[in-house]
C-alpha cells in the first residue's frame, strides 16, 4: 500500500555478535593447548593450578542504564484489533517512519464517522484511525544507535522547505503490502509536487543508511479508517462511489479538506522528532 507497508529491515553485525571483545578469537593458544607466554617446566614438581577468580555482581545502576534503549514487545494481534506485525520484533530494533502530522478537526471526525457508518451497509466494520497524517517514508527498522544520526541527517535535508497547503478530497481504498489491512483514505489532489520534493529528500536519508526508499509513483493520502484483512472487493465499486458522494456533499468540504503543513515528524519506537517548516 502506499505509505502503510512495514517492509524495511537492516541490522548491525557489530551489535548482533553479542559477545565481549575477547569472547571469540581473543585468546590464541599454542599447538599443545597452552596459552603463549611463560614456558612450561618439566620435572620440577607438581603443576600449580590457579584458583578461578569469582566475578563481582553487576550493580543495578549499570543494568538499568540502557533500559530505555530497547522495548519489550509481546505480539498479540487480539490486543490490536487484529493487526499483524509485518516484520518480527527483535530487541534493539526500532520501527521508524517519517510523516506530515494532520491537525484533527471536529468536522473531519464527523465526516469520518459518516463514512464508517455507511461502510457497515456493505458488511465492512471499519475502525477509526487514532491520528491523521501523510506518510513520507515506508516504515523501516533502525538499530538504536542509528536513530540520532538519521534524525540529524533528516533535519539537515528538510531545513530549507517552506510551509504549504494541499487538498485531499478523493476517497480511495488501500491495502498494505502484505494485504493484512485495508484502509479508506482521502487522496491528495493538490500539493502533490511539494510532497514529491519532500519524499526525494527523505529518500536520500534512507539511502545513507541502506534502508528502503518510498514507493514509486506514490498515492499520497490521509487514512481515515481501517479494517483487518483485504476487503477491497466490498469497499470498491458502488460502496466507494457512495462514500465519495458523502464527502462531496459534506458541509464546507472544500475548506475542511484543505490542509496546511507546518512541520515534518519522525517517529522511532516511542520517540518523536519534529522539524518545523519555514
Amino acid at each position: 500500500m502506499s505509505g502503510a507497508a512495514l517492509v524495511g529491515y537492516s541490522s548491525s553485525s557489530e551489535d548482533e555478535s553479542g559477545g565481549s571483545p575477547g569472547a571469540a578469537g581473543g585468546r590464541e593458544e599454542g599447538a599443545g593447548g597452552c596459552s603463549g607466554g611463560e614456558p612450561v617446566a618439566h620435572g620440577a614438581g607438581p603443576a600449580q593450578t590457579s584458583m578461578p577468580i569469582p566475578r563481582l555482581p553487576v550493580p543495578d545502576s549499570v543494568l538499568n542504564m540502557f533500559r530505555d534503549q530497547e522495548e519489550e514487545v509481546t505480539d498479540d494481534s487480539t490486543k490490536h484489533g487484529g493487526r499483524v506485525r509485518n516484520f518480527p520484533h527483535e530487541r534493539g530494533n526500532w520501527a521508524t517512519y517519517v510523516y506530515l502530522p494532520c491537525d484533527i478537526q471536529e468536522e473531519l471526525l464527523e465526516l469520518r464517522e459518516l463514512l464508517i457508518s455507511h461502510a457497515r451497509r456493505y458488511a465492512v466494520s471499519l475502525t477509526a484511525m487514532e491520528e491523521f497524517h501523510i506518510s513520507l517514508s515506508q516504515s523501516v527498522v533502525l538499530r538504536y544507535h542509528w536513530i540520532n544520526p538519521l534524525v540529524q541527517s533528516l533535519k539537515e535535508r528538510v531545513a530549507s522547505f517552506y510551509r504549504f497547503f494541499c487538498t485531499a478530497s478523493q476517497v480511495k481504498v488501500y491495502t498494505n503490502q502484505h494485504k493484512t489491512r485495508t484502509f479508506v483514505g482521502l487522496e491528495v489532489s493538490c500539493g502533490h509536487s511539494q510532497l514529491l520534493e519532500l519524499v526525494s529528500e527523505v529518500d536520500k536519508v534512507m539511502e545513507e543508511f541502506d534502508l528502503p526508499t518510498f514507493y514509486k509513483n506514490p498515492s499520497f493520502h490521509i487514512s481515515l479508517a481501517w479494517c483487518a484483512g483485504d476487503l477491497t472487493d466490498k469497499l470498491e465499486g458502488q460502496c466507494l462511489q457512495e462514500l465519495q458522494e458523502i464527502v462531496d456533499g459534506f458541509e464546507d468540504s472544500a475548506f475542511l479538506l484543505r490542509f496546511q503543513w507546518d512541520e515534518i515528524r519522525c517517529r522511532s519506537g516511542n520517540k518523536f522528532f519534529s522539524f518545523p517548516l519555514r
